[in-house]
């Protein structure tokens, strides 16, 4: 497999997407990985996750793959927002983007390397016991949910409480500033502004085990979801580049053990592993 790209590609790929490319015509252009190298797509300020000094994990496991494709690792920054695969993975700054939902429409993506959903998080020494969407409590204690995109939808936490009617004492996190959603509901448990909070399981094991206080953490599960409340992550790169994407496959198989123990050192819960990795076996 050739990974050299050219330069009349880089303005060949910029004109289709401007254009409104199929991923067809995408899927023309060679692999992009360039003349070995791994160019990664990722916010500059999103930790545990990713963060510009490289100490999120999946900068880590980034660095990972780098090395066993003997390949040198670079970033394009991006924030994590609403066109963020547009303007980074489809204009041909960058040729993968780490820790998306596997099975994608926006990008192709290899098989997970790890699965999580939301916790419910909240101090132990002020709640007890709490499992269940359908606990009473949660009618008025103050719950704590994130809120994604520019126009601040609502996340899957967000809706099951919609869909009990539980509302007039949830409060939203958006995903502004420079302080992670995560980090700030956690710190607010510590407050006291929320009893609870609901937090993407990543964030809520790296920034909960860092607190001075104990905080309880369960796995939040909608037994009357309409939605998926959990999700498979991969590896993702443009649509059409299936040689890149079978490369990183074999390559995330190869290094499985060193991605679980970086998991581990950033308490990220991995779920149901086996399962994950036994579909990580055929791509």
């Amino acid at each position: 497999m050739s990974l050299r790209f050219r330069e009349r590609d880089g303005v060949r790929l910029a004109a289709l997407v401007m254009a409104g490319a199929s991923a067809a015509a995408l899927a023309g252009l060679p692999s992009a990985m360039d003349s070995g190298v791994l160019r990664v797509c990722a916010d500059p300020d999103n930790a545990p996750f990713s963060t510009r000094d490289g100490s999120g994990f999946e900068n880590r496991i980034a660095s990972l793959m780098a090395d066993a494709l003997g390949a040198e690792l670079r970033y394009y920054w991006w924030p994590q927002r609403r066109g963020f695969v547009r303007n980074t993975l489809d204009a041909g700054v960058c040729d993968v983007v780490m820790g998306v939902p596997a099975h994608s429409e926006a990008v192709l993506t290899t098989p997970p390397y790890y699965r999580a959903g939301y916790m419910f998080a909240y101090r132990a020494d002020r709640v007890s016991a709490l499992t269940s969407y359908d606990d009473p409590r949660l009618r008025t204690l103050r719950i704590g949910v994130p809120l994604v995109g520019n126009d601040m939808a609502a996340t899957p936490p967000g809706n099951a409480l919609a869909h009990r009617g539980i509302a007039d004492n949830v409060i939203g996190y958006v995903p502004l500033g420079t302080v992670p959603v995560g980090q700030r509901m956690i710190e607010a448990l510590g407050e006291g502004t929320i009893d609870i909070a609901l937090v993407w399981a990543p964030q809520a094991g790296y920034f909960a085990h860092r607190e001075p206080f104990e905080v309880k953490l369960v796995p939040a599960i909608d037994t009357r979801a309409r939605e998926a409340q959990a999700f498979d992550m991969a590896v993702g790169v443009r649509r059409g580049d299936t040689a890149l994407r079978e490369t990183l496959t074999r390559t995330l198989e190869r290094i499985r053990p060193q991605i679980e123990a970086v998991l581990r050192e950033y308490d990220v819960p991995v779920g149901d592993a086996q399962r994950v990795w036994a579909s990580a076996r055929t791509p």
